[in-house]
């Protein structure tokens, strides 16, 4: 039956109708009676809700249940949203497989904040940013970076890289406005622009200087605003981001535009994407009007949700030879002004290979979290990603009102001041005032929530299951009193240590560690502290 396992943790197509035959066949043909192993083998087919019900319909398939390591592997390894990572093998017995997995759930309910390890960090960097076991480092005014391994694991792949002034981009004339590094794809992709006018984006290898084996070329090239004369825009801002094979480019433009005798400017956001790996063009462009910004994150290999004027669009980027194809649209009931979609930091999809043989598992695009941060005031919308999955043929014609989708599938937390949070497959790490009704906020607490399905069973007793639904008061532009109301359940652990607002600077979280960066300002040093899990 092990052979078997992966091939069943994916099978879920057709679990309705085995639920149904099961059924069925109780009454008639006598199910219980069928030899043990049938029954262990009809059962693993069936996706775990349908493998829990089953086991709620007598004592028997109860006892059938709780006998098979097999079958409580499967609730446990869809229970907790996770995927098998392709072409990877555990010949360990599955009893221990099962162990381990709950063993790892429980622990992220009794974190020791306590108990790290200290790395120093550089204080020229603008930018800070921990992703696949790497501290990234960026200044943009003196052109600097720096990529360092993060106390890394022995079987770890690691990159160690300096980046003096002129060195991430070699071209004349030419000004870097951000930097993109992949250590699990050892890709390092910059955006600059030359004579102040064109965008082009450089692709190479991060730990060296030659070129990528697998990118399509050295150069990616942009397209520019349709209708628009390419002399009269102006590019604000571009920020670079990557999965797997694809690269996105989002920038906010300023285009000169004349109306008779008079001349207004016009603010654009503009999203390219490229397959890097196949092409250096790219027609996948979606341009947007907007002065509150936009934000962006993957869902998947092919799909990408694009946040802006008070909505959520879905849109298909399995074709970048033509538009994204837009799937649904999903309206907000509060405003989602300067958003920021936090990115994951543990995806096993876009791997490489001799990188993904370090670990077997990895979320599940399907059945995980996204964090939407909005100012002003500040809001974090903390959103099950199964509800742009469950979407029907008809979902892109009308937008899906608020009460449609989101109060079952989302969580709202206010903040006072900017927030510290971050996600990484079903669990958030977020920051709280340790008394939110004093005036001095200077003091916080780390919660730590579980939204899996199976949280409340793996807390084994420690932490707070929260079922009972949380609202947000709102006035709209018009005046009127709305109240929003948020249900998805979590599990929380609040930590026991206090920091100070101003020295936790921010934090991240992987599938197996915590990242507090902290500056003492006394001191004039930064440093990151590491928590295993």
């Amino acid at each position: 039956m092990t052979s078997h396992l992966y091939q069943m943790v994916e099978t879920t197509s057709c679990s309705s109708h085995l639920m149904k035959r099961v059924h069925e066949m109780r009454p008639k043909a006598g199910f219980q009676s069928l030899a043990e192993e049938l029954q262990l083998y009809v059962l693993s087919l069936l996706s775990c809700r349908d493998i829990l019900r089953c086991a709620s319909v007598s004592k028997a398939l109860r006892q059938t249940y709780l006998s098979s390591s097999e079958l409580q592997y499967i609730v446990e390894f869809s229970g907790q949203g996770l995927l098998p990572v392709p072409n990877t093998h555990d010949h360990s017995p599955i009893s221990k497989r099962l162990k381990r997995l709950r063993d790892k759930a429980h622990a992220w309910f009794n974190v020791d904040f306590r108990s790290f390890e200290t790395v120093t960090v550089p204080l020229y960097s603008e930018h800070k940013y921990v992703a696949d076991g790497h501290l990234y480092l960026w200044d943009q005014n003196e052109d600097l970076a720096t990529i360092v391994p993060i106390l890394p694991k022995p079987s770890q792949r690691t990159i160690q890289r300096n980046w003096s002034p002129g060195m991430l981009c070699s071209v004349s004339n030419s000004t870097n406005l951000d930097v993109f590094m992949d250590p699990a794809q050892n890709l390092k992709a910059v955006v600059y622009k030359v004579d102040h006018e064109t965008l082009y984006i450089d692709l190479g290898a991060l730990d060296c200087d030659s070129d990528h084996p697998q990118a399509a070329g050295r150069t990616l090239y942009l397209s520019g605003l349709p209708g628009y004369n390419d002399n009269r825009i102006q590019t604000a801002s571009a920020k670079l981001r990557g999965f797997g094979r694809h690269l996105v480019l989002q920038r906010s433009v300023e285009v000169t535009v004349d109306h008779g005798t008079d001349i207004y400017y016009e603010n654009m956001w503009q999203l390219q994407i490229w397959d890097w790996q196949h092409s250096t063009t790219s027609n996948s462009v979606i341009t947007i009007k907007t002065l509150h910004g936009i934000g962006f994150c993957f869902l998947g290999n092919n799909r990408i949700l694009i946040v802006a004027d008070n909505n959520l669009k879905l849109y298909s980027i399995e074709d970048i030879s033509q538009t994204p194809q837009l799937l649904a649209c999903f309206l907000s009931p509060l405003p989602l002004s300067y958003i920021q979609c936090l990115l994951p930091m543990d995806d096993i999809e876009h791997r490489s290979p001799s990188h993904v043989q370090q670990t077997m598992y990895t979320s599940d695009a399907e059945h995980r979290l996204i964090c939407l941060i909005a100012s002003f005031p500040t809001r974090v919308f903390i959103i099950s990603t199964r509800v742009f999955f469950n979407i029907d043929g008809t979902a892109a014609a009308t937008p899906i009102p608020w009460n449609h989708w989101g109060p079952s599938n989302a969580r709202i937390f206010e903040h006072h001041y900017s927030c510290k949070v971050h996600v990484s497959g079903n669990r958030v790490l977020q920051a709280f005032p340790v008394d939110a009704s004093a005036l001095n906020l200077n003091e916080y607490v780390l919660h730590m929530m579980d939204f899996s399905p199976l949280a409340a069973m793996n807390r084994r007793g420690l932490g707070r299951v929260v079922k009972e639904t949380s609202t947000i008061n709102f006035t709209d532009k018009l005046g009127e009193s709305l109240t929003i109301s948020t249900s998805l359940p979590y599990v929380e652990v609040v930590s026991d240590r206090k920091f100070s607002f101003d020295e936790l600077k921010a934090m991240w979280i992987n599938k197996d560690r915590i990242y507090l960066l902290n500056t003492n300002w006394t001191r004039t040093l930064t440093t990151l502290e590491v928590i295993d899990v």
